[in-house]
């Protein structure tokens, strides 16, 4: 890993997160015996604490086989104020692993080579080996971008083509454009990351005057635009199966469903202990009485 760019993902992942965030971190890294807990998405940009917060909580062990995350929503009364969380568990050697492009999964090393910080960890080891796995993420995000991008084109161009190759091999609700808005967002993380990560994963390129050109061998941009095309052909069936997995796995779907009803509906759900055993068998009926109360 180069030094520059592990320089950059540190200072990243070392950016300020609010006292309660920190302490539901701690709370979550200490209850799974992690090894680290990462933070990401809006709440971290803007420091809010209403909606949902995302973490990934990354255990020790090896390599996992199978489907993975584990994925659990949590409330938690933390100084009074109620956190809503969505926590994603895998290990840390999975994690390491997906965010090196080492499996067909696209997720892991889109997702983190955008901003997140390192909100909690179990020790020095933790750290370096998230950190390690985070550079690894933009690497691989990176070459793909050189890949799929223009032939000359400014930093952002290059994510935009990223952001929106990887939205449609996967099953995403965002509506079209949404890259727009988190690169608008984060504009200079993505400015400075982009030729870090190259030149970290030894990809030549040229620059002059912000506009980049990546000097890609022309095997080598057809072998990464060959990985690219099974990636993209696995995307959504990879992406339904963890679905239909999390339907019958998901601690605290109930809830999460419930919370989620509310908030975009104003309709608020009565949770009884059926529903929530039994999440998917309760939809219809849920959702039934949602309409009608819309209706009236």
């Amino acid at each position: 890993m180069s030094e520059t760019l592990g320089a950059f993902v540190e200072r990243a992942l070392a950016a300020s997160i609010v006292p309660a965030v920190a302490a539901l971190a701690r709370q979550l890294g200490a209850e799974a015996n992690a090894r680290s807990v990462l933070f990401y998405g809006s709440n971290l940009r803007s420091g809010a604490l209403e909606g949902v917060l995302d973490f990934y909580v990354l255990t020790p062990g090896p390599v996992e086989r199978g489907m993975w995350p584990t994925v659990s929503y949590r409330e938690v009364e933390i100084d009074g104020v109620t956190l809503r969380a969505k926590i994603a568990t895998m290990r840390l050697a999975t994690f390491a692993q997906a965010a090196a492009a080492q499996t067909l999964d696209t997720t892991i090393w889109a997702r983190f080579a955008q901003p997140a910080a390192l909100a909690w960890t179990a020790d020095a080891a933790a750290a370096r080996h998230t950190r390690d796995a985070v550079a690894a993420a933009a690497i691989s995000a990176a070459r793909f971008a050189a890949a799929l991008g223009p032939d000359d084109g400014a930093a952002v161009d290059y994510w935009r083509a990223l952001f929106r190759a990887t939205y449609a091999a996967e099953l995403r609700v965002e509506r079209s454009g949404r890259e727009e808005q988190f690169i608008a967002r984060d504009h200079d993380h993505y400015v400075a990351l982009l030729p870090l990560a190259w030149a970290a994963g030894e990809v030549s390129f040229t620059e002059d005057n912000g506009r980049y050109r990546p000097q890609l061998a022309h095997d080598t941009r057809t072998r990464l635009r060959r990985q690219w095309r099974r990636r993209r052909a696995m995307g959504k069936p990879i992406n339904i199966a963890r679905l239909i997995r999390a339907a019958f796995t998901f601690d605290g779907a109930a809830r999460y469903g419930a919370w989620k009803i509310e908030r975009h509906t104003g309709v608020a759900v009565r949770l009884t202990p059926w529903r929530e055993r039994h999440p998917v068998l309760a939809a219809p009926g849920v959702f039934f009485s949602v309409w009608r109360a819309r209706r009236g």
